[in-house]
This record gives C-alpha cells, sequence and structure tokens, in this order.
C-alpha cells in the first residue's frame, strides 16, 4: 500500500506573500537551504544542475566570443585593494576580511573578494607589455563574499557564485564594442536559455559599478511586477588601468594605457527563473535548462509491477538518448503525489505509463505550464519529444514577455509613478532631466529607483518632461523597485 506523506502542494500563494512563496518552493523544490553560517547557503544537487546547466550554456557563449577562462586567487591584500579608492568605497561595508594565518596575525589583512579588479589589475600590469599583447580576453567562474546584512536564498547571500569577465584593449572603441558586445550575449542568453525577456539599458552615474565610466544592464520584470538586474557590463575607461600601471607600448613606440572592460553574471539568476515562471505548485522550468526535462512515471501495484516496471524503464533508457529524462519508480507513493512532487520542482513534461497505456501502445503527456494533457502513441514519443520541448521552451518566453509588457506604464508625474508602483507594480516608463536631485527624489518618495536609460527607446518623446521637475526629459526611463 502506498504511504501517505506530506502534501507537497501546499504552499503560500504568489499573490499573498510573494516573498514567503518565494523562500518556500527555493526549499521545497530542493534547489537550497540554509546553513548554521549567517546569510550562507548550501546549493542541493537539484539546485546545482540548474545552475551547471545555466553556467555551461553561457561558457559556451563566452568561448566562442574568443574569450579563454582562468581562476585567479580568492585573498587581495588591503593595499592593493585601497589603491582604488572609488572601489574601495563602493564595497567597504561588504568586505570579509582574514586577519589571522592558523593562530598567527597577518602583516597585512586579506580581502575575501567581493570582486576580482584590484587582484586581477595588479597581473595585468605584469602580462600586459606591448600592443602585441592585446586584447585580453579572459573570463573566470568563481565565488565571491559581500558581506550582506539582509539575505535571501540566491537573490542576495554572502557567499554566491559567478563569472567575471575582464578584459583589456588598445583603443576606447574596442573596449567599448567588448561591453556592448557581452551585453547583448547575455540578453540573448536570458532569452534564449532562461526564456527571461530583458531590457539592455544604461545605468545612471549614481548606479554605475563603483570605478567604472559606464555600466550597462540588462533588466528583468519578475512575477511580483519588481525588476531584477540580471547581468551588468562596464566600460571601465582607463581608470584602472591609471591606478595598477597597466600600459603597453603602441606601434607608435608611445606607452599608452590600455582600455578595460569587466562583465558578469551570478547565481542570482537561478532566483531569477523562480520568480519569472514559478507558480502556485512551484517551479516552472524552460526545458532548456532543467535538469529533468521530462519525468516518466509507471502507474503499477504490487500485482502489476514486474510487468510495468521493466518495460518502463526500457521507455526511459530509450527517450534518454533525445532528452533528460529520469524515471520515477520509487516504492511507497501513490502515483498522484509523484505528479505533485514533479510540479513542484518545475519538471517541464510528465509521460505516465500504465498497464493499460502498455496494453495500447501508448503514453499521457502532460504539460507543467499549462497543465495539458495528451495521449501519444509510444512508438511517437521519442520522436516529438524534443520538438514539444522547444514549444514548452517558447510558449514560457511568450508569456514572461507579455507580462512584462502587459506590466510597462507610462507616467507623466510622480504622484502618478508612484501610484503605480504602488499598486500596479512593473516597469514605470517615464521622463527624466538627467540630475542626481529628481533621480533620488524619485527613490525618496516611490521607494523605486531608475533601473535604466532603455538603449532602444531610451530617447525622450516629443514635449516629454521629468517626472519630478517639469523640466525637458533628457531621456526616457524605467522606473521599478526591485531586488
Amino acid at each position: 500500500m502506498a504511504r501517505e506523506s506530506a502534501d507537497v502542494r501546499k504552499i503560500t500563494p504568489k499573490s499573498q506573500d510573494f516573498a514567503e512563496w518565494y523562500v518556500e518552493v527555493v526549499r521545497r523544490a530542493d534547489l537550497a537551504d540554509y546553513t548554521e553560517i549567517k546569510g550562507c547557503m548550501v546549493i542541493k544537487p537539484y539546485g546545482y544542475g540548474l545552475w551547471e546547466n545555466l553556467r555551461d550554456a553561457l561558457d559556451r557563449r563566452i568561448k566562442a566570443t574568443g574569450h579563454r577562462n582562468a581562476y585567479f586567487p580568492l585573498f587581495v591584500p588591503e593595499s592593493l585593494l585601497q589603491k582604488e579608492a572609488d572601489h574601495v568605497e563602493g564595497f567597504a561595508p561588504e568586505v570579509a576580511w582574514v586577519t589571522h594565518g592558523g593562530s598567527e596575525p597577518l602583516e597585512e589583512r586579506l580581502a575575501i573578494r567581493p570582486t576580482s579588479e584590484a587582484v586581477i589589475c595588479s597581473i595585468y600590469a605584469k602580462w600586459v607589455q606591448s600592443y602585441r599583447d592585446l586584447p585580453v580576453l579572459i573570463n573566470q567562474w568563481a565565488n565571491v563574499v559581500r558581506w550582506e546584512k539582509r539575505t535571501r536564498l540566491f537573490l542576495r547571500t554572502s557567499e554566491f557564485l559567478w563569472q567575471e569577465g575582464h578584459t583589456c584593449h588598445r583603443t576606447h572603441d574596442e573596449a567599448r564594442g567588448e561591453v556592448m558586445k557581452m551585453l547583448e550575449v547575455y540578453r540573448e542568453f536570458l532569452e534564449t536559455e532562461l526564456a527571461i525577456p530583458a531590457i539592455p539599458g544604461r545605468k545612471t552615474a549614481s548606479e554605475r559599478f563603483p570605478g567604472a565610466e559606464d555600466t550597462f544592464t540588462v533588466e528583468a520584470l519578475m512575477g511580483n511586477g519588481w525588476a531584477l538586474q540580471a547581468g551588468t557590463s562596464h566600460d571601465l575607461g582607463q581608470h584602472f588601468a591609471k591606478v595598477f600601471g597597466i600600459k603597453f607600448l603602441d606601434e607608435d613606440q608611445a606607452e599608452k594605457f590600455v582600455w578595460q572592460t569587466s562583465w558578469g553574471v551570478s547565481t542570482r539568476l537561478v532566483g531569477g527563473v523562480v520568480m519569472t515562471h514559478g507558480d502556485d505548485q512551484g517551479l516552472i522550468l524552460p526545458p532548456r535548462i532543467a535538469p529533468v526535462q521530462a519525468i516518466l512515471v509507471p502507474i503499477f501495484n504490487d500485482k502489476n509491477r514486474d510487468e510495468v516496471l521493466p518495460k518502463a524503464r526500457a521507455i526511459q533508457r530509450d527517450l534518454a538518448a533525445v532528452a533528460r529524462v529520469e524515471i520515477d519508480d520509487r516504492d511507497g507513493f501513490k502515483p498522484g503525489w509523484k505528479y505533485n512532487d514533479w510540479e513542484m520542482r518545475g519538471v517541464p513534461l510528465r509521460i505516465e505509463v500504465g498497464p493499460r497505456d502498455l496494453e495500447a501502445g501508448q503514453a499521457v503527456l502532460a504539460r507543467r505550464d499549462t497543465g495539458a494533457k495528451e495521449t501519444v502513441s509510444l512508438g511517437a514519443v521519442k520522436s516529438e519529444l524534443p520538438g514539444r520541448l522547444e514549444a514548452l521552451q517558447r510558449a514560457l518566453l511568450d508569456r514572461a514577455r507579455a507580462f512584462r509588457d502587459e506590466n510597462t506604464r507610462p507616467a507623466k508625474t510622480l504622484a502618478e509613478a508612484g501610484e503605480i508602483l504602488e499598486n500596479q507594480r512593473g516597469f514605470v516608463a517615464t521622463g527624466w532631466d538627467g540630475s542626481p536631485e529628481t533621480e533620488a527624489r524619485i527613490k525618496e518618495e516611490t521607494k523605486a529607483t531608475i533601473r535604466c536609460i532603455p538603449l532602444d527607446g531610451g530617447d525622450p518623446e516629443p514635449g516629454m518632461t521629468d517626472v519630478v521637475s517639469g523640466k525637458p526629459a533628457q531621456h526616457r526611463v524605467l522606473l521599478a523597485r526591485a531586488f
């Protein structure tokens, strides 16, 4: 007899408490859990499998653009970090320090990297001597530590995983081209693999990466109407090069400083997938990144076990040639419980096979996003499975794009913007005169920030005025509350 277990369907509805829903889904879907270390999480195998699929898909794109992976030290000497004043000021509250090696006090404190510009720039200064050494196109996959005061699984933790690209170039035009190229890599990656439509844009001066000349971002809208900064690409100019002495002898025999970029995404993208696609039954994973793309659930009892299971396992082995298909042949759980369990985990497709199905030469396919079921002949499942997964991938992207577009609203006044942000949420498209004073007023009165000046649609419309001052707008911007 199948044993009873906790009802996996009972989670807090998204509409009731989005923050609580998010944490429950992350934990109940076996993505991550808390630890005894404040602000740190353990990424469980299912969650890490999701991260690996994200990582591998992006890594292929990074390498295809001519970059190579390397690894740099975790520790940054304090004197090195302090060489760049803006950088230190930007990260100082979040830096974790090592003060002892064993029982011996260190002569100099070591920062656990909050980001790697300082240590990488000190090394690039040794590597770059001539224009022939350029460009330097290096990426690293690593962990970083930022001592966050308020944490949330995947979205903001004291330690997290990421990739950070660091490049050096001969000219500013070349560096700027790198910045925009990698921003587009992120946008396409988010859309193609994660089914998350993102808006590329430029950050305001107050939102720039510390030490950067310009910061560009891809902004996505989550299921509660808040924005998520999904990736950034920075034009570092020659700022770090001058601080750390990264210079080269050019072809004209003149000594010049390099032009630099940096760019990155992190494990917060896992949280972005949860918040973009999940529902009141749990996760919904885009097939391209799902650790399990289809789960085969054989329906059996003690009488027909030996008849059903061998055939179901053979079907699973055959389907594994075209997709990531697993079989749930656990004893002691009813089929309905298994359905709910895999729905919580967000598996895109479920394949049901019972004794009657085997006799009729068919299987039942159920979509996670719509719940729609259909009967398909066993002989056709293998050939149709890839197409079904791609169709589901497209449907998730279309749904996310429609949600974003439906929740992007114009506003002419600060009061109007505040009402939208408080009661409807989403992106607010409005005018900005470019002044830090009006930007600060927006944040103070609406608890929202200027997420970006869109690359497409950032020019003000005719007659557009600033949402605060009423002066002629210099830019059309997107406001939102954000994670």
